[in-house]
This record gives C-alpha cells, structure tokens and sequence, in this order.
C-alpha cells in the first residue's frame, strides 16, 4: 500500500524528523488559504499522486506571490500528471500539498528498504539527492553508502554518524542527521514499511536538516496492525480492477496485455505469465485465487478479467493441492456460464482429483480447450488470442 507524500511527512514528524511546514489541499481556495497562513513570501505547490517524477512532469512549481500559487493550483488541480511512474496515461491530480519555501544548500538521498538476501533492513544514502536512486546506482554506484542494521541493535548514533558523514553532511549538522536517520529507521520498523525514501534530504544554510520530500510503501499483510494506516489509503489512486479484487481477497494486478490467467499461487503466476510471453504471448494480469479458492472466487476473478477491454483470450493454470481440481472446474463452469464468456478460454489441471475435474470440464458442453501441460496450454491460449 502507498500513500501521499503529506502523508509520509505526518509519519516522519511522528518520528522527530524535521519537515517543512505545510497543508493538503483539495481545491484552489484551500490551497491560496493555505499559503496564506503559511506566511512567508515563497510556497511550493506540489501535485500528489503514487508516483516519482513529479517535477519533471510539470507537478512541482515554486510560487512567489499569492497570485502565482492561484495560477499553479489550477494548472495542477485536475491534471493527468505524467511521469516515467504512471506510465503514458498518466494519473489524475486531485490532492495538492502547499508547503513554505526552503533554502537548500546541498541534497542528500536517504532510504530504507528490506535487504531479502541479508535478512535485514538496509539504509540507502547517497550524497545525491534529488536524483533517482535507480540512476546513481547505475552510474556512480560508489556514491550510494549501504548500512545493513542488525534488527536486535537497531540502527546506532555511530552508525547514523559515519553514514551522514560519509554522503557529506557536515559535522555541524551530524547531530540532526543522526536524529532524521534514526527516526526513518524507527518509522520504517514500527509502521511495518517496505520501502521509506526522502529524496532529497536537504541541508539549509543555518544546517538544518529537513526531508523535503517523503514516500513509503506498506506491507500490506501487516496492515490489520496499523488501521492509522489503512486510513490513509486513497482508492482513487489504485486500479479499480485491484480495489476490487482485494474485496475478494483476490490477488490481481493489472498488465498490459491481452491474455488472462487464472493461477493458484503466486509461484506458479509467474511461471505462467514467463511461459506465455516465451511463446509470443503477452499476458494480461497476474491473479493468483490462493489456495482455497471457492466457485465463488473464481467467478468474480473471470469478471474481472473480463472487464479489460483487450482481453482475447484466457489461461486457468492450477495445480491441485489444497485447492482440488475439480472444485475448480466446478468453479470455472459456473462462472463461464455466469459470466457469457465469449473469448476463448485454455484450462491445464493437475494434481488432486485431475481426473474428476477433467471429465467436469468435458461434460461442460462449454468451448473450453484442454491443456495437456504448462507448454501445451501456453502454446494454446498463445495461438487463440492471435486468432482473436
């Protein structure tokens, strides 16, 4: 789960990390009000959307009169904001952020993620900030410093330390980076994070130590534990295919391409949308129905395949384990008929009750066409959809 940068900003702030004072704001009135109050005669107008790149996509403006913070609030207020994130249909702007003005002497990138190999959350910084983390680690990897924290000790001042003075904060400011860098970490931990960047981290004239922007994303098997969380999800952000697969307890996740599939577990997903694409195909979502998927599951996950105006055709994959075979039959009958299906659709079974599944899937009287292994059904659902 993402949220808002003025979201991350209200977690960091939790933790003892300096931000720039400011205010959400849901229209142009609330946004010149909000710079009102501010005071000051420099604001920033930021756009909020759940992605990076936001400057260079015309969401960021520096005003420096009232006037221009009017000018800026409508341009950005209901603008399809693109960056190299949203991909080319870009996101809609409905939220701003109305922030004071800084005075930055030198970016820093600063970031936390989880270190799978290691077993433990890893501290990112780099004396770039501002830039993408992707683009230093691909031209100056020796300018990012890795700190992998041992969970019992926590992230330490002396580890804080050395890492701010490695990115080049000076030692009159160490003190304050310490505190931003310990309260990252501690944010991080305790909110269940799996990624929490402030990119850039800036350093003021008077060295102050100020996250000027904020991003984190959330585990969201952790949530139950953090409904201060889940508070902040903002719906209009996310693909309403996906809202409405998790009422269903559904992994679904949109692509771009024209073949459905229809998998239990995420292991056996991936492999299914790898062998599509090494026959010519392109697959259009990952959906994983779990272990213990009912008819009932299977059918809203085809209505939700079917809801992609490109789709051409379909692959249910599944191997029976906890899920048997022919409750899954049963399942993809009831929601071919249910659903009027009307492209094609490929089924490969195997494992628990095969056989019964199999003959429920013939005796259908449906158009469905068998797939005798992985290969066979992605060869299959390949050549239907191109003939679609």
């Amino acid at each position: 789960m993402k949220i808002h940068e003025y979201q991350g900003k209200e977690i960091l702030r939790e933790f003892g990390v300096t931000t720039p004072r400011g205010s959400p704001c849901f229209s142009v009135e609330e946004a010149v009000a909000a710079a009102q109050q501010l005071g000051g005669s420099v604001w920033v107008v930021k756009a909020q959307i759940h992605a990076g790149g936001r400057g260079k996509g015309g969401g960021v403006k520096v005003a420096k009169s009232l006037g221009e913070v009017r000018s800026f609030a409508q341009q950005i207020l209901g603008m399809q904001l693109v960056t190299h994130q949203t991909g080319p249909q870009g996101q809609k702007v409905r939220r701003l952020l109305v922030e004071e003005g800084a005075q930055i002497a030198r970016e820093f990138y600063v970031g936390m993620v989880v270190d799978r190999a290691a077993q433990r959350v890893a501290l990112l910084a780099s004396s770039e900030g501002g830039m993408e983390i992707e683009e230093v680690a691909k031209h100056s990897p020796e300018k990012i410093r890795t700190v992998r924290i041992d969970p019992a000790a926590g992230l330490t001042a002396a580890q804080a330390a050395d890492t701010a003075r490695a990115i080049g904060i000076p030692d009159a400011a160490n003190a304050a980076a310490v505190q931003v860098l310990q309260g990252l970490y501690c944010a991080f931990v305790e909110k269940d994070a799996m990624l929490a960047e402030i990119n850039p981290l800036i350093l003021t004239a008077d060295n102050r130590v100020v996250a000027l922007d904020a991003k984190f994303n959330f585990d969201s098997n952790a949530l139950f534990r953090h409904p201060e969380i889940v508070a902040m999800r903002d719906l209009d952000e996310e693909d309403p295919a996906e809202i409405e697969a998790s009422r269903f307890d559904l992994s679904y996740i949109s692509l771009d391409g024209d073949i459905g599939c229809l998998v239990n577990g995420a292991g056996l997903a991936m492999a299914t949308m790898d062998i599509i694409k090494l026959y010519g195909g392109s697959p259009a979502n990952f959906l994983d129905v779990g272990g213990g998927a009912s008819k009932e599951k299977v059918t809203e996950a085809f209505k939700l395949m079917l809801k992609n105006p490109h789709l051409k055709a379909i692959l249910v994959n599944i191997f029976g384990g906890i899920m048997k075979c022919d409750v899954i039959a049963e399942g993809v009958v009831a929601a071919a008929r249910e659903v009027s299906l009307n492209v094609p659709l490929v089924v490969r079974l195997e494992g628990t009750n095969v056989e019964l599944g199999k003959k429920i899937l013939a005796e259908s009287g449906l158009p469905i066409i068998s797939g005798n292994d992985m290969a066979d059904a992605a060869q299959k659902v390949v050549s239907a959809a191109a003939k679609g």
